[in-house]
């Protein structure tokens, strides 16, 4: 048994046996688990997808005369403004203000803008009163002229996903991307078995304030996130079959690079945000590294079929990441391309960068104040006598 406070000594003193996940399961093949566990200290994940429920809280400073935000706008992309006067919440799926031209642009490309040091136009429209009696504001702001300025992601870091197909006539644009008709392509979200949750598949090594690598700066996972699903069915190595665990997390956006927050856009769905974010497990026991050994061909995830347009979507049944990653499954005897969101040399990228960080010295652990609760289960909202209208 080893605890945090022991790897967080040899880091400090540059001495931590570092790897990064892909290093560490082809150690265990060379060795044993228990000759690893005894060697490692660390293991870095990382994963490099979109994530859109994402967005950046700001503060922007105060005017003068004051004014009290209750609309707002960068560069034409709304923000949400009710919760303080010159603080706003803007998400990264946010589209262009109703009545401009369709763009392709949307709030995650303004937090990218903005952690990249561009500058920003902003408009906004006041509720004037005896403390706040400025009533509009139209500036330019950049990262260095405004207070706070962070990450605050209600889910990001889902534990699996489902794999997108098309089985209708006609081509659908979905938030994996297009999915082309009679089974044209099959579109999959996560990087698999490099994927940070699928390492550590009940939540033992993290929780409430676990120190993260979040888009090239310094993060912390603060709650469960949004539709956090951790009693979905899972296999006997403890991964799930389908999405599962997710995770809230924030970060000073100031200190991170756009190289790993980048706007994206699905072509007629919408836009969202690319974020690379990277988890240190700490080789705690044996049992740290029998977890962290699954291969690609451990783990499986749904093929759902987009063509039915409901909540529950019939599936195919389950497939392999490696057969995902191979380019082609089979789907009722039918090959299938297939084709990742996630990408995987970035997603490798962040733990090697992790690594970096804490073999300099320069990235310690810590200990969770809290456990992320693993007894949530999905509530579906349900409006009946509704009818269901696909103009």
């Amino acid at each position: 048994m080893k605890t945090i406070a022991e790897i967080n000594h040899k880091i400090n003193q540059q001495q931590a046996i570092v790897c990064t996940i892909e290093e560490l399961k082809a150690r265990v093949k060379e060795t044993s688990i228990s000759q690893v566990a005894q060697e490692v200290d660390v293991i870095t994940t990382g994963t490099f997808e979109p994530m859109e429920s994402s967005g950046a809280i700001i503060n922007l400073g105060h005017t003068d005369p004051p004014i009290n935000i209750r609309t707002c706008w960068l560069n034409g992309v709304p923000a949400y403004s009710g919760f303080g006067a010159v603080d706003i919440y803007i998400g990264a799926t946010q589209m262009v203000k109703e009545g401009d031209e369709p763009s392709d642009r949307g709030g995650g490309h303004v937090i990218e803008d903005l952690i990249a040091g561009k500058t920003v136009h902003l408009q906004a429209v006041g509720t004037p009163s005896d403390c706040y009696p400025r009533s509009s504001l139209e500036t330019s702001i950049n990262k260095d002229t405004i207070n706070q300025f962070y990450l605050f992601n209600p889910r990001n870091l889902y534990q699996n996903f489902i794999i997108g197909v098309n089985g209708g006539d006609r081509p659908l644009f979905t938030y994996l991307g297009p999915l082309q008709p009679f089974l044209g392509n099959a579109v999959y979200s996560n990087s698999g078995a490099i994927s940070p949750l699928f390492n550590d598949p009940d939540l033992q090594l993290i929780g409430i304030g676990t120190r993260i690598f979040l888009g090239g700066g310094i993060g912390y996972i603060t709650w469960e996130g949004t539709q956090h699903f951790p009693i979905q069915k899972r296999l006997p190595n403890r991964t799930p079959i389908g999405p599962a665990a997710t995770l809230a997390v924030i970060g000073d956006a100031k200190k991170m690079n756009p190289y790993w927050v980048r706007g994206c856009y699905f072509k007629q769905h919408g836009p969202s945000l690319m974020l690379g974010i990277g988890i240190p497990l700490p080789v705690l026991n044996e049992e740290v590294v029998l977890r962290a050994a699954i291969a690609d061909e451990d783990i499986v995830a749904p093929v759902v079929d987009f063509a039915i347009p409901r909540r529950v979507r019939p599936t195919f049944g389950l497939v392999t990441y490696a057969q995902l990653k191979s380019g082609r499954i089979q789907i009722e005897g039918k090959t299938v391309r297939t084709a990742p969101l996630a990408s995987i040399s970035r997603s490798r990228q962040v733990a090697e960068e992790l690594k970096e960080w804490i073999e300099s010295g320069n990235f310690t652990l810590t200990e969770p104040v809290a456990p992320i609760p693993m007894d949530r289960s999905f509530i579906p909202q349900d409006i009946w006598g509704s009818q269901i209208r696909l103009d």
